[in-house]
C-alpha cells in the first residue's frame, strides 16, 4: 500500500549507517513516521530538516509497519529557521505540541496552522501570536477546547476579557470584574481576528494557553511543560 502528502519536516532520527527515520506532520495522514534509506547523503541531509515542506510518498507491505518515504523538497526554510534563537526554539515547540497528537491520526486543521507557523517563524511577534493559536488548537483537537465565543455569565459577545481557569469559559470585562483577580486575561487578538496584538498580550495568551495545558494536558500524562516553550518565550524576552 502507499499514499502521497504534503508534510512538515517535524524530526528525523538515525538508523543505521546511511538512513534515517522521518517524522512529519501530513496534511491527510496526520503525524507519521517512515524509513527514508539514504537520508543522510548530501542530496537528502538539506532537505529533510526539520522546519522544510516535503512532497512524501509512503510504501509499506502492511498499513501498521514503519514502511519507507520517498520524498522531493517543496519549501526549505529550514536554513533560515536556524539562524535565530527564536525560530529555533519556537519551531521545538511547535514539534512537541504536534507530537502530542496520536500517530497517524489525521489533524488537517493543525496541519494547515503548523505550516503558517513555520512559515513565519522568522518574524518572531507575528509567530508567537500565531503559536498562541496553535496552542488553542491543539487544546481543541484534544478534546479541551476553550470556549471564547461568549461570556459565561451573561451570554454576551462584545468586549470579552477573562477566562475562567476552572471551566475554560470567557467573561465579559463588565461581568467577570469582580473576580478579576482569579479569572485569567482573555487579549483581544484572540477574539478579534482584526486585533494587532502587542507583547504584552502575546504573553498574556501565552499563560491563558499554559495554564490550560499545564493542567489538562501534561500533568494528566505525567509530562513536564516542554522546556523549548519557555526558551522560545525567553528569547522573546516575554518570560
Amino acid at each position: 500500500m502507499d499514499w502521497s502528502d504534503e508534510g512538515l519536516v517535524i524530526g528525523t532520527r538515525r538508523h543505521g549507517e546511511a538512513a534515517i527515520i522521518l517524522e512529519l506532520m501530513t496534511a491527510a495522514h496526520g503525524r507519521h513516521l517512515g524509513l527514508v534509506r539514504g537520508g543522510r547523503s548530501r542530496s537528502l541531509a538539506g532537505v529533510l530538516q526539520p522546519g522544510n515542506t516535503v512532497l512524501a510518498t509512503w510504501r509499506a507491505r502492511l498499513d501498521e509497519h514503519l514502511g519507507t518515504y520517498a520524498v522531493e523538497g517543496q519549501v526549505l526554510r529550514a536554513a533560515a529557521l536556524i539562524a535565530t534563537p527564536a525560530a529555533t526554539f519556537g519551531l521545538q515547540h511547535l514539534a512537541s505540541l504536534l507530537r502530542l497528537l496520536p500517530e497517524r491520526d489525521p489533524h488537517p486543521g493543525l496541519h494547515a496552522a503548523a505550516e503558517r507557523v513555520a512559515g513565519r517563524l522568522t518574524e518572531p511577534l507575528l509567530a508567537a501570536a500565531l503559536l498562541v493559536r496553535f496552542e488553542l488548537g491543539v487544546l481543541a483537537d484534544l478534546g479541551f477546547g476553550l470556549d471564547l465565543n461568549a461570556c459565561a455569565l451573561t451570554g454576551a459577545r462584545a468586549d470579552l476579557a477573562f477566562v475562567s481557569p476552572k471551566t475554560g469559559r470567557a467573561a465579559s470585562r463588565s461581568a467577570g470584574a469582580p473576580w478579576a483577580d482569579r479569572l485569567l486575561v482573555l487579549p483581544a487578538f484572540l477574539v478579534g481576528g482584526e486585533v494587532a496584538p502587542t507583547p504584552a498580550d502575546i504573553a498574556a495568551g501565552f499563560a491563558l494557553t499554559g495554564h490550560f495545558l499545564s493542567h489538562r494536558v501534561y500533568e494528566p500524562r505525567g509530562l513536564p511543560p516542554p522546556r523549548e516553550r519557555e526558551a522560545f518565550l525567553r528569547a522573546l524576552e516575554l518570560a
